[in-house]
């Protein structure tokens, strides 16, 4: 899932089940750049820093990142040489990282979400595209 810094829902990617997150994340950015875009296809935004847990922690990653404008916020692991990485870790940026937690609890209050009600991956996303309409309308009207 990709939200913005204030925790609006922008864009996700369902992958099955025993996928890493990882793996998502060139189809995640992809998908962003094509859905927040003005009427002439040019992006809105684009992101300035992705933020993500030890799991995203790849050089691919950061090389993607970096190719793409985008400072990659992610931890090293604890076995890995700091010093080879090409970013510093912000440790005050990655703090920002709750924002999308929250995001995704508040995603997870929805009972037809979190027990997966809907089988199929369509009727799923479909599903919580609407989560994202209801955010955006409640934000919108109040």
């Amino acid at each position: 899932m990709l939200c913005d810094g204030h925790g609006h829902p922008l864009h996700f990617h369902l992958t099955a089940g025993q996928d890493h997150d990882s793996t998502a994340l060139t189809a995640l950015l992809e998908g962003a750049d094509r859905v927040v875009t003005n009427g002439d296809d040019e992006p809105v935004a684009w992101p300035v820093a992705l933020a993500g847990d030890k799991g995203y922690r790849a050089d691919w990653i950061d090389e993607y990142l970096l190719d793409h404008g985008i400072e990659p916020v992610i931890p090293s692991k604890e076995n890995e040489d700091r010093d080879t990485r090409p970013v510093e870790f912000d440790k005050q940026a990655y703090r920002r990282r709750s924002i999308i937690e929250q995001l995704i609890g508040w995603l997870k209050e929805s009972r037809r979400i979190f027990s997966r009600f809907e089988k199929t991956a369509t009727n799923f996303g479909g599903m919580i595209k609407m989560a994202f309409i209801h955010r955006y309308l409640r934000l919108i009207c109040s």
